[in-house]
């Protein structure tokens, strides 16, 4: 009898839709007031920054999705680049041990940032009650992922349809009720932009816009479940990327025509006084003064299913990296299970989703969101950017299906913004993404000794 395996079944379109359902989530819903907050007048062009790292970063992740379409992705990716049975062990492995604690702490991010929101459907006074709700949400996520890819893939665009739903009726809504000026420009002109440019670049308002982004790379922890992945692996990236980008810059806009960043601002002035912060359900209540009470209640309804939808897609890409790990034999063998009939790995699935249950009960949605790309930047998207260079320079360039234009500029521009956004992130969680590797490095010694691999094999 065969070993069950991997299955070849999610094309373009589905591969695009699990992107964007991926990176909009509950992500700029959340974040959107909180760049008002940050970049007052300019806060439109902290939303290019965003755009422009995930485009050049896009570049990376294509030409190692499109070369080496496997599960796991960056698992694979930085093995490989790093040598398989050396350096390679030890950066996948952090990888993967990283992934353990950052996949449960994206999951319970949009399940806090889904209880927020709603709260304005259902006021909730007590501390355990926002608890409840996210914990829930993680569960039925669990419970609606046990099934097989196809089904899976389905279930994608039609919730991408409604994805698309709600982000075209906030925009329509901005554009035929236009009340404020909103700057695409600094006030000093073209000649300031750069300057802007910089300084969103290397504060608080590019962690939160990125944050939103997240997700263009989602294809590629599928690898090995995508049809003819050379060509679809990075089309998805770039139309997923490209077409979110239009979105949230246009829900910004047109946001910021009806609510203006200075009554945002005021918002959480008072929020900070322990007057209730309206700014948290902004979406919510712009469509409240367009349309009444009755719409805003409909949309904070597909609100919370555009956030539901995006949890589905993380949960199911975050799911495979363990396994891809497992069964290559570097990791616990259980996450190397997959389901008798149903082909996927239900083992490491229902793991992450536990560890996910149980951060969403424990956190709060700022000090997660932070820490998410304070652990993830130095192994996954800087040591991915240099993996990269090593890849090329020992294997060539003949053989790539997708090749980066203009390169190493896009690599060398990708490692210096990242590093910037570490830096940004300030030194506690700094500290506590390099404690996360310090303590990954050391069960991956104890590992290792144990089953007599390098750096302890006889000779």
């Amino acid at each position: 009898m065969s070993q069950p395996s991997l299955q070849r079944r999610l094309g373009l379109v589905q591969a695009t839709a699990l992107n964007m359902i991926d990176m909009v989530g509950i992500g700029p819903f959340v974040t959107l007031p909180l760049v008002m907050g940050i970049m007052g007048p300019n806060f439109l062009l902290a939303w290019l920054v965003g755009a422009g790292l995930a485009l050049v970063d896009g570049l990376i992740w294509s030409e190692l999705g499109a070369a080496y379409p496997e599960a796991g992705g960056s698992y694979r990716f930085l093995k490989l680049a790093y040598g398989e049975q050396k350096w390679g062990r030890l950066m996948s492995f952090l990888y993967v041990w990283q992934t353990l604690v950052q996949s449960p702490l994206v999951l319970a991010s949009g399940a806090i940032g889904f209880a927020q929101y709603f709260g304005y459907l259902v006021p909730m006074t007590e501390w355990w009650q926002p608890k409840l709700v996210s914990g829930a949400v993680v569960l039925l996520l669990i419970v609606l992922l046990y099934r097989r890819i196809e089904d899976i893939g389905k279930l994608g665009v039609m919730l991408w349809v409604g994805v698309l739903g709600l982000m075209g009726w906030l925009i329509f809504g901005g554009l035929t009720h236009p009340n404020h000026e909103v700057a695409w420009l600094p006030s000093g002109g073209v000649s300031a932009l750069p300057g802007v440019l910089l300084s969103a670049a290397m504060g608080q308002a590019a962690i939160k816009t990125i944050y939103s982004y997240l997700g263009y790379y989602n294809v590629c922890h599928l690898g090995g479940e995508i049809v003819n992945p050379q060509r679809v692996i990075p089309r998805s990236i770039f139309f997923s990327i490209l077409g979110i980008m239009a979105l949230y810059l246009l829900l910004n806009w047109s946001v910021g025509t009806v609510i203006p960043w200075q009554e945002v601002q005021n918002w959480q002035a008072a929020g900070t006084a322990g007057v209730a912060d309206k700014s948290q359900f902004i979406v919510s209540v712009f469509v409240e003064r367009l349309y009444g009470v009755g719409a805003a209640q409909a949309a904070t309804a597909l609100v919370l299913l555009v956030a539901f939808a995006s949890l589905f897609a993380v949960l199911l890409g975050y799911s495979r990296i363990p396994y891809a790990a497992a069964a290559d034999g570097e990791f616990l063998s259980i996450f190397g299970r997959l389901h008798p009939t149903k082909n996927f790995p239900h083992v490491s699935l229902l793991i992450l989703g536990g560890v996910g249950f149980v951060f969403s009960l424990l956190f709060r949605l700022g000090e997660v969101i932070t820490a998410i790309l304070a652990m993830r930047i130095l192994v996954q998207f800087v040591g991915q950017a240099v993996g990269l260079m090593l890849l090329r320079r020992r294997r060539g360039t003949a053989s790539l299906p997708f090749k980066m234009p203009l390169y190493p500029l896009p690599v060398i521009i990708a490692i210096a913004v990242w590093l910037l956004i570490f830096y940004s992130t300030g030194a506690k969680f700094m500290l506590s993404g390099l404690a996360v590797i310090v303590l990954g490095v050391i069960v991956f010694v104890l590992w290792s000794r144990r089953l007599g691999r390098w750096p302890f094999e006889k000779n």
